[in-house]
């Protein structure tokens, strides 16, 4: 068993049935499910019960996880096609993503003061609304748990993208401009591709935000860092 299960393939189709059977059963019976969100649970649920190791899985996993940067690259050819748009309405876009981004560092902190949450959680959460290689970067630097880091960072995105548009709905937000910048700031490459399916619009901002939020917030962590380092 365990000479196919380790075979490349074995995860790369585990990962693509999983996907297409979620985006099926989403648009014949239930249009809220989140394909991402189901797919994960699917996967999860059926290395339990077969008892197939991750590292197994992971093989093939990992070559889906290579097409990441690839996808997350080609976001720029939808920047540029609504080039014109963004630079008109840049300076919202920025002041929206830097206090978002600062927003999203200070609550975490301060709630997780609130409840008693260790330093190393604490260090571990804070960075958890930029993209995952440079959250997993930040949480290193300032000595958390990347894989730790890594986690908070997928369940912010998918939390994102499954609330996301429910709240922006109930919050009488309709602009392009203030959705995209919303999701790209705080939900990353999740959210981008939950706005795609909606709006190429939308996605182009998000992926724009999310791209300046990847090179504001290890700035921000600088003096976070250094702060760290003094008291410790």
């Amino acid at each position: 068993m365990s000479e196919w299960t380790s075979h490349p393939l074995f995860g790369v189709t585990m990962t693509v049935g999983a996907y297409a059977l979620s985006c099926w059963v989403r648009d014949r019976w239930f249009r809220p499910l989140n394909p991402l969100l189901a797919a994960s649970t699917v996967l999860i649920v059926f290395l339990l019960c077969t008892g197939i190791p991750y590292e197994d899985y992971n093989v093939g996993g990992s070559v889906v996880s290579f097409f990441l940067g690839p996808a997350t690259i080609a976001l720029g050819t939808l920047i540029y096609k609504h080039w014109p748009l963004v630079r008109r309405r840049i300076a919202v876009i920025l002041s929206g993503l830097t206090f978002g981004t600062v927003f999203g560092i200070g609550i975490t902190a301060l709630l997780l003061c609130l409840f008693g949450g260790s330093r190393q959680l604490l260090l571990s959460m804070l960075p958890k609304t930029v993209t995952s290689p440079v959250a997993v970067e930040i949480v290193s630097l300032i000595g958390g748990i990347p894989e730790m880091g890594a986690v908070f960072t997928v369940l912010t995105g998918l939390t994102g993208s499954v609330l996301g548009p429910a709240l922006s709905r109930l919050a009488g937000i309709r602009s392009d401009i203030a959705v995209g910048t919303a999701f790209g700031t705080t939900s990353h490459g999740i959210g981008t591709a939950r706005l795609l399916l909606e709006s190429e619009i939308k996605g182009s901002i998000s992926g724009f935000a999310m791209a300046c939020s990847a090179i504001l917030t290890p700035i921000i962590f600088v003096p976070i860092y250094w702060w760290l380092d003094l008291i410790s």
